[in-house]
């Protein structure tokens, strides 16, 4: 069986795209299966495809690119089928409608499966009846505008089927379309089994991910969170996503002075390695049309809170069995779920246990099976062979009528892959290296290297300073078995990096060959609630994934340093509370605030420590505030005693690569030397250091 499926953009990030590509590949095992991308932005997909799938774009959106169809007369006329209020139909051409046309008159595809309302539209209006046509709705009844409605509800009377992605809105889609002949049924998406570790739910985070728009009530979330934070202060959320509700969660986390227990941390290209660092998931959503981040969560064995919402969170989680299910738009029935999950370690365990078995029925080979069912039954309606024979003929006439419409039509060439010469055997291929690294709860790394992107007798793995002409060699151990990976194990005892950031490389001995390694998977979960190793100076790493792909490692090394642990913002004065590494509190110590203005700026206060020299707290209620600049600046230091060496305060101990990001806080008013008050806050430098600014 030849399979297709339409998709807006396969080379974007995005739930309908991550989706497709997992049923894709789980069909391809067994079916011919190709994905038609409308647009192509990227010169892969980000997401990945099987090597299974064949990939077929019939718009090139690349600038630099020599199919670039930018220039096409037809790209600057607007879709004369798209509904204009569809969210994408700026998206959508003269050019996008041709080149569909045409694809759906020649395709010898047994089945078209169109994934968003725009190509429900095309699909119904110019597909062919020789083949099965059926619509996905990724969303739900009552999420669409109503102009997208009324298209969409008129295009799938002229489908085959239609497939939600929940069994309530299969429902109410029947319930609102009573007269509809077309088979409404519902197929959940499917989610493959992470690669990344699993949770060990010891790290007290919760973790909710999505994008930041209203029906996702990360504002209620916020105000749960309180609840919780008021009975257990050493419990952390963490907010994965992007979207224009993240200025009101600023607002909201500010006013609450959750800025040490709340992190809007932006979005992550991977996130089964966030999931395995939670403990807890949280959704608190007033709808979801299916949950693919429920799935994702309890596939790395975390328990997930979620609002019994419409239409997808019931459908996955049994409520105290593999998680638990609360009462929407309510705070407090929320911050009760996650208590009862916070206060009982075993409960935790038992139910992110039962999650990882409810997330194996959605994975993509039982998915795909559902999806083989159902063609199955609509291709089973087509086998008279008076039906076999009108197919035929209605492809032949499809073919021809499309060889008639001329060369303006045709979609575009993708450029052929260039044929490489078999080189000598005597000589090494290209080294092509990607792999990915876990750590450990001391810093420790390690690296491992994918056999198929390497070769040769011995390698080693080089990591070079960025800013600068270090270089440090480790050498990678060869594997014991042909499929197993090349290994480099970093850690504080045996390898010594300077302050800074490191790109990594793989090296060939015998040849000198070098390329940088790029990034597979980078798990970071051993960082949390780490300790660094005692040695002569302290030291930390962090091994991140760059913003282009490949694997690098943000190093910290001083001779000592004054870990902030919590930062206060109350009314009238700010607080911070720390860690000493390398140095002990004694008699006179401050907290002293370096003025970037000029040492008559600078400022001290008292700093003690609870527990006899490890730890310290300090608070400030005042600023002695530079009147030649609008925005004074001071770096903090705590000096242990009155003649040692001020050590420079930061938050390095963690996963967490740039503090600058993530820690926001907010403003309170201080006193001055002059009677003036100021609007002051704490603020993370590039360093991760601490520091105070003030308007």
């Amino acid at each position: 069986m030849k399979i297709t499926f339409l998709l807006h953009n396969a080379y974007a990030i995005g739930g309908t795209v991550r989706s497709t590509l997992n049923l894709a590949g789980a069909l391809a095992a067994r079916h011919q299966v190709e994905i038609v991308s409308v647009l192509r932005t990227a010169e892969a997909p980000l997401l990945g495809v099987s090597g299974k799938v064949r990939l077929v774009p019939l718009v090139d959106e690349r600038l630099d690119a020599p199919t670039f169809d930018g220039g096409h007369p037809l790209s600057a006329r607007p879709s004369r089928i798209v509904p204009p209020t569809e969210v994408l139909a700026h998206r959508y051409t003269e050019l996008t409608d041709e080149r569909l046309r045409r694809f759906l008159d020649t395709t010898d595809a047994d089945v078209v499966v169109a994934t968003r309302p725009a190509l429900v539209v095309l699909l119904a209006e110019h597909g062919a009846s020789r083949y099965v046509r059926i619509g996905q709705e990724h969303l739900s009844y009552d999420d669409h505008v109503p102009g997208v409605r009324t298209a969409q509800n008129d295009a799938m009377a002229r489908l085959d089927a239609f497939v939600t992605v929940s069994a309530q809105d299969a429902a109410d889609h029947r319930r609102w379309l009573p007269g509809l002949k077309t088979r409404i049924t519902d197929i959940p998406n499917a989610a493959p089994r992470p690669k990344a570790e699993r949770s060990d739910r010891q790290a007290p985070l919760v973790i909710a991910a999505g994008r930041l728009m209203p029906v996702k009530r990360y504002d209620l979330l916020i105000d749960a969170f309180s609840k919780v934070v008021a009975v257990h202060p050493d419990w952390r959320l963490r907010i994965y996503g992007q979207g224009p509700d993240r200025a009101a969660l600023r607002a909201a986390i500010d006013e609450l002075r959750l800025n040490d227990h709340v992190f809007l941390m932006g979005p992550h290209t991977s996130m089964e390695t966030e999931w395995a660092k939670a403990s807890i998931a949280a959704v608190s959503s007033d709808w979801e049309s299916f949950g693919m981040t429920i799935l994702e969560a309890m596939h790395a064995g975390v328990p997930v809170v979620a609002t019994d919402c419409p239409h997808g969170p019931g459908e996955i989680i049994t409520c105290g069995s593999d998680g638990l299910l609360v009462k929407p738009g309510d705070p407090a029935a929320l911050a009760a779920g996650l208590l009862q999950l916070i206060e009982d370690a075993d409960l935790r365990r038992s139910m992110g246990e039962s999650a990882r078995a409810t997330a194996q029925k959605f994975s993509p080979r039982h998915i795909a099976g559902r999806y083989e069912v159902l063609l199955g039954e609509l291709l089973e309606a087509r086998t008279s062979p008076t039906a076999k024979v009108t197919r035929h003929v209605r492809r032949m006439m499809g073919t021809l009528r499309s060889a008639a419409r001329g060369a303006d039509t045709t979609p575009p060439k993708v450029p052929a892959v260039p044929s490489v010469a078999a080189a000598p055997h005597d000589r090494p291929r290209p080294l092509r290296p990607k792999g990915g690294c876990t750590t450990d709860s001391t810093g420790g790394i390690r690296v491992t290297v994918n056999p198929s992107g390497v070769s040769g007798d011995a390698l080693a793995l080089v990591l070079r300073q960025r800013h600068g002409d270090d270089e440090v060699r480790v050498p990678l151990e060869r594997p014991s078995g042909t499929k197993s990976p090349w290994t480099a194990e970093l850690t504080h005892r045996h390898v010594i990096l300077d302050e800074g950031r490191w790109d990594l490389h793989v090296e060939r001995s015998e040849d000198g060959s070098s390329r940088r390694l790029r990034a597979g998977l980078v798990e970071q979960r051993g960082l949390l609630g780490g300790e660094p190793e005692e040695g002569e100076a302290f030291a930390w790493w962090i091994p991140y994934p760059t913003k282009d792909g490949y694997l690098a490692v943000r190093t910290f090394r001083r001779a000592a340093h004054a870990e902030a642990t919590a930062l206060h913002t109350d009314d009238g004065s700010l607080s911070v509370e720390g860690i000493l590494y390398g140095a002990v509190l004694g008699r006179g110590a401050v907290l002293s605030g370096v003025s970037r203005s000029g040492t008559a700026h600078d400022f001290e206060a008292s700093a003690t420590s609870p527990d006899g020299g490890k730890t310290f707290q300090a608070r400030m209620t005042s600023l002695s505030r530079p009147a030649d600049t609008d925005k004074p600046l001071w770096d903090l230091f705590v000096r242990p005693s009155h003649s040692a060496e001020p050590i420079r305060v930061g938050r390095i101990i963690g996963d967490i690569v740039d503090r600058k990001g993530t820690d926001r806080h907010p403003r309170t008013t201080l006193g001055t030397a002059a009677d003036r008050p100021v609007q002051a806050r704490f603020f993370f430098t590039v360093t991760n250091d601490l520091a105070i600014d003030a308007v």
